[in-house]
Order: structure tokens, then sequence, then C-alpha cells
């Protein structure tokens, strides 16, 4: 359940979320030396559209301070043990609402990103009037093909995205996942379970 959420077109309020290993919450600025230490690495720049290369600690403090500024979109960091490892989220795009994830390099392989995408993905069809998610994988990236693929989305084709970090536009498989499909899946999921433990990931008091 959701309690006092205070959204505004300035600074929406964003929940906590938990899984079975993760919590996605809202960064704050304390997180930035974390996240810079992370995000500078050329395998993450590389497969994202938007992160620079080189990636400095004022890379980060600027990313943080324009995180969840405006309603219908939401950032997290991914957290285990109390220690950030990633982040996900979902922005607004002319084509429509578009989830993105990065996973700091010592945490590859272990499906923390399937987790974590998967409590945005409930998250954002569960809070919000979104008829379907979109996303991208560079194909170079199985790895984050597999990640969507297992969160029910489906390939629609192959466009060009512009990677900052290389200076050039690379193919980019195309992905996106219907509500109705969503929806199917979750109740797929909790009629297999046979009770309420395939549902949505639970979210918490609001942080700010």
């Amino acid at each position: 359940m959701l309690l006092e959420r205070t959204d505004t077109l300035q600074e929406p309020r964003i929940p906590m979320l938990e899984t079975g290993r993760l919590v996605l919450r809202a960064p704050r600025p304390d997180d930035a030396k974390r996240v810079a230490a992370l995000v500078n690495d050329h395998r993450i720049a590389e497969n994202t559209a938007r992160i620079p290369h080189p990636y400095a600690l004022a890379d980060a403090e600027s990313w943080i301070d324009a995180t969840n500024r405006t309603a219908g979109e939401a950032t997290f960091v991914i957290e285990t043990g109390g220690e950030v490892i990633g982040a996900c989220g979902f922005d607004l795009r002319q084509a429509g609402p578009e989830i993105g994830y990065w996973l700091g390099v010592p945490f590859w392989g272990n499906g923390y990103a399937s987790e974590a995408a998967q409590a945005v993905i409930d998250y954002a069809f569960g809070e919000h009037r979104f008829e379907a998610l979109l996303a991208g994988a560079r194909i170079t990236n199985p790895a984050s093909r597999r990640v969507l693929e297992k969160c029910g989305f489906q390939w629609t084709g192959v466009t060009l995205c512009r990677i900052r970090a290389l200076g050039t536009s690379v193919p980019l498989d195309r992905f996106r996942l219907d509500r109705a499909v969503w929806a199917l899946r979750r109740s797929g999921e909790a009629e297999q379970a046979g009770d309420d433990s395939a549902l949505p990931a639970r979210s918490s008091a609001m942080t700010p």
C-alpha cells in the first residue's frame, strides 16, 4: 500500500520497493560517491544511451539532482545488504514511457537486474495508467535482452540509438510490454503460487 502520496510536477514522491533480495529507493545526495565509483566503467557507459565516460563525482551529483522531478517518471537506486549496486527507473519519451537500468559490474550475473526491473515494472503499471512500457538493448548486449524477455517484453524491431560514451549511433533492439501481457503474467504467477507470493513488490513508507 502506498502512503501519504503527494506527487507534484516539480518533485513526485517515490516509494521504497522491496523484493526478495533488494530494496529500491529514491537516490539521495550521499549516494553520489558510490554511484560514481560504480558507473565509471566503460562497460556500463557503452551499453547506455546517456551515461558519459569517464564518469565523475560531478556527473553523479547532477544525475541525482535531476531525478524524480517530473510526475509520471521514477528513478530508484538498487540496494542489497544496505549497499547501492545499481539503478532502475522509467521516464517519459516521445513514443511512451521507457524503462532503463544499469548494474555495477561486480554484481552482474546474479539476477539482480531482472529482479529490480520486475519490481519497477510492477510499480509502473500498478501506480500509473500506462498502456505499455518500452525498452531497448544494444544488439551486442544479450544479457540485457534476456532481462527484458524474462520480464515479459516482446521484441518489436531494431533502430539506431546514439551512445553518448561512444560518440556514435549503434543498432538497438527495441522491446514493448503491454499492460494486458503484464496483467496476464501476474495473474498466472499468482495462480501458480496459490497465494499472494507472486504479487508485486511491496511498497513501504514514502521517501523524498
